[in-house]
């Protein structure tokens, strides 16, 4: 029987695909590549979609991390072939570059829970988000709206907080957030220690009740954009039929 696959690429242990790769686990078998850690990314033709998270490191961090160049060369073929892409964070970061979008240090970080204006309410993805939800921030690198590119949604502070591009999505926000994410995160000291940086001592108990706060609402409201992102990654497989390949290592 032949193995439909959606892939998962991480840059850091803590920053795996959450919510979202529990719902595509419904429909799909998911696979995960640390591209940082020596993981190769296979074939986009082999693939139902792809899904890109987040990491610390910046775009142009290739020296100190190799992987992240050979990502972004991948992300071109991936891009040519059509393949449904959703980047987060960093992932969106990357996918825009690709794209043509310089990506660069913002004025100031954009770290807590805080509220996104969504421009087109009938975009598979975003659109259930719309006309604001409260979401999940953690970033210090932002970019325009890619060439081509659709604008999603923006905040206060930073002028493209999502985009699409044919079947290409960036989300410089979490919409996976929760507070079991919340919780993962402050329990790594690197993220903890930059919560404290950004907002003050009681970050962590800050984040966490606004996890709590917001976070059953940012579930129920994001859940049908992953869901529609599902349908398209099993619309793909199903419009062909799927070959069987080599699997790729797990992060």
């Amino acid at each position: 029987m032949s193995v439909v696959r959606a892939l998962v690429v991480q840059h850091v242990s803590w920053e795996g695909a959450h919510r979202i790769g529990a719902r595509l686990a419904r429909r799909l078998e998911v696979d995960t590549v640390n591209v940082l850690e020596g993981g190769s990314l296979p074939d986009p033709d082999a693939l139902a979609c792809a899904v890109l998270m987040g990491g610390p490191m910046g775009v142009g961090d290739t020296d100190r991390h190799p992987g992240l160049l050979e990502e972004l060369r991948w992300l071109e073929r991936a891009l040519a072939a059509g393949l449904p892409l959703l980047g987060v964070c960093l992932g969106s970061q990357l996918v825009a570059h690709a794209l043509g979008a310089p990506v660069a240090p913002a004025p100031r970080a954009e770290l807590g829970w805080a509220p996104v204006d969504v421009h087109v309410p009938d975009d598979p993805l975003l659109g259930p988000l719309a006309p604001a939800t409260t979401v999940l921030h953690w970033h210090g690198d932002a970019f325009p709206t890619p060439p081509g590119a659709d604008l999603l949604a923006s905040s206060a502070p930073t002028a493209c907080q999502a985009f699409r591009a044919g079947s290409a999505w960036g989300v410089l926000f979490h919409p996976e957030a929760d507070a079991d994410l919340v919780r993962r995160w402050l329990d790594e000291p690197t993220m903890a220690a930059e919560a404290r940086d950004t907002l003050g001592a009681h970050a962590g108990r800050r984040l966490l009740d606004d996890a709590r706060g917001y976070g059953p609402e940012l579930t129920a409201r994001s859940t049908p954009g992953f869901d529609a992102f599902t349908r398209m990654a099993t619309q793909r497989a199903q419009a062909r039929p799927a070959t069987r390949t080599a699997r790729a290592p797990r992060g």
